[in-house]
């Protein structure tokens, strides 16, 4: 495939806009791959409505001219507290889109996530040679094969590991069977004369298609048809995963190790207690089970549990800088984002995950001097104030 990188920045003054911008440019079906969540898409809408439930309490004359956005994070200093989690098939909206993501995450200062799905292998993005860099992975009934995906991101030099716990069973994902969505994309000559109407994408993806594909498992499983691999990747992933997985793959992990898709606390504790590093509160963005609680309402119980012990991510209907100071407040030690670094990658490539990336950093440093707090380390729960009134922590 043909590198196209972008040095265009979209005008987009924040992530809704760019969001829209990606609706324009993208085919419905694709568009909806991204956006859309599990049946009445009700967890999906509470993630993001969730953040409202919490109110700031500002204090101006602590003074905050200069804003260190700064946090370390396993070792690693980071120059932002949003990191970019890990996305299906990022491919599709922007040819190369794993490594454009990837670079796009380097030169802001942060982490980018791969997905055991990504359409490049694990080996192709770490050549980008962007880091800080994680690997995905997941439990497979051939429990060979999860250690396959450890040792290749061990080999390729990846600096953590992140078990992915809540999508052993595909969610229910009723808008991409609405749209007809497949994997990969057919699209019938009515389709293709609607594909008028979104040219942008058309022009640069219809030389990519056909190498659309799951790069990570072509060589395991002996095929590179996209369609064959989709229909087999139910049936790879084992439904009885456990705790005992848990520990084994962290027997074969040397590095940092983290737990994605952790809404209970007891869970939380079981994970420090068997040795995890760190957890991602996590309703896997509302694609899985609705109904779940949004993940920032889950985050004080996780943080109570894990009593500062490892670093606390979450992720799910971040759209602005106060959601990031709202569950950096709450507890958590960093952000995750999924959907939005999407919207800006489809628009513009690795430019447009820059954008996002930068209208968050503004937005965040914006709130930060608007509270009169001058480092991430200052943000805490005496900060907030819940929507019936009562401070999470008594002010001083």
């Amino acid at each position: 495939m043909t590198e196209r990188v972008s040095t265009w920045r979209p005008h987009a003054y924040s992530v809704a806009t760019m969001r829209a911008q990606a609706r324009r440019v993208l085919p419905r079906p694709i568009f909806d791959f991204a956006d859309g969540g599990a049946e009445d898409e009700r967890t999906l809408r509470r993630n993001e409505a969730a953040f409202s439930a919490f109110g700031f309490l500002p204090r101006p004359l602590c003074g905050s001219s200069h804003r260190d956005l700064s946090i370390e994070l396993f070792g690693k200093s980071l120059r932002l507290p949003v990191l970019i989690g890990p996305t299906g098939l990022a491919g599709l909206f922007w040819p190369d889109g794993e490594c454009a993501t990837a670079r796009a995450a380097a030169r802001a200062g942060t982490v980018y996530c791969a997905s055991h799905a990504s359409v490049v292998p694990l080996e192709a993005i770490a050549a980008c040679e962007a880091s800080p860099r994680w690997m995905q992975v997941f439990v497979y009934r051939d429990r060979g094969f999860t250690r396959e995906f450890a040792e290749r991101a061990a080999a390729a030099k990846y600096d953590a590991l992140v078990l992915t716990i809540d999508n052993q069973l595909t969610g229910n994902r009723e808008r991409d069977l609405r749209n007809g969505f497949t994997i990969p994309p057919r699209f019938g000559p009515a389709a293709f004369a609607a594909m008028a109407l979104k040219l942008p994408w058309l022009m640069r993806m219809r030389g990519e298609l056909k190498y659309i594909t799951f790069g990570n498992y072509v060589d395991r499983l002996g095929a590179s048809d996209l369609k064959t691999l989709a229909e087999r990747m139910p049936s790879l992933l084992d439904t009885s995963l456990s705790w005992r997985d848990v520990d084994q793959l962290r027997s074969w992990w040397k590095g940092p190790f983290l737990l994605k898709g952790i809404l209970h606390p007891q869970d939380a504790k079981e994970a420090l207690a068997r040795g995890v590093d760190g957890v991602i509160v996590s309703n896997h963005g509302g694609r899985q089970l609705d109904g779940a609680v949004a993940a920032v309402e889950a985050l004080p119980a996780v943080v109570e549990a894990v009593a500062g012990r490892i670093p606390i991510l979450v992720d799910g209907g971040i759209r602005r800088g106060r959601d990031v100071i709202v569950a950096l407040a709450l507890g958590a030690s960093a952000c995750v984002i999924g959907r939005p670094h999407l919207w800006g990658l489809a628009v513009a490539g690795e430019a447009g995950v820059m954008q996002v990336l930068e209208i968050l950093r503004r937005e965040i440093d914006r709130v930060m001097g608007l509270c009169g707090v001058s480092s991430i380390g200052q943000i805490g729960p005496d900060l907030l104030m819940r929507e019936d009134c009562l401070p999470l922590h008594p002010t001083c």
